[in-house]
């Protein structure tokens, strides 16, 4: 079982427990997942702090560290506007994945159609494409993709 801190789309936070966090990836897309304060089904994980076992050889009479992630409304907000930005990225620009300078370049020059897309630059092509005048911005990390 794996429990997770949940947060809805009105900022109301809950805890949920999963078999696995496949379970709640699914669970959550189809809406089965809803808030235990408004019932809303816009529910997201928010950070968490791991669990980490204590030592077996810890000496005797000494308290484990306990580390939490910060429960700060401007945050759990902060977070909520990255990813509706990477949703609405995703939902209307094409991904072109590692071919995004070329097509950023095709795009700017008049090669291809005008359009909104996204995918992978190195440091040294984004910013060639800066010094270019091609108008690029780096899209936010989520925390769950560094997992």
């Amino acid at each position: 079982m794996i429990r997770y801190d949940l947060i809805c789309d009105k900022g109301h936070a809950f805890d949920g427990w999963f078999s696995d966090s496949e379970a709640f990836e699914t669970q959550a897309k189809r809406g089965f997942v809803e808030c235990t304060t408004c019932g809303s089904s816009k529910v997201e994980k928010q950070l968490m702090a791991p669990r980490i076992a204590a030592k077996s050889n810890r000496k005797a009479g000494t308290q484990p560290m306990v580390a939490a992630a910060p429960a700060d409304p401007r945050l759990q907000q902060m977070m909520h506007m990255v990813r509706e930005l990477r949703r609405h990225v995703e939902e209307n620009a094409e991904n072109v994945g590692d071919r995004f300078a070329e097509e950023a370049r095709k795009i700017h020059y008049g090669e291809t159609e005008e359009r909104g897309i996204y995918g992978q630059a190195t440091h040294d092509e984004a910013r060639s494409l800066l010094e270019e005048g091609i108008e690029v911005h780096p899209l936010p990390r989520l925390p769950e993709e560094r997992n």
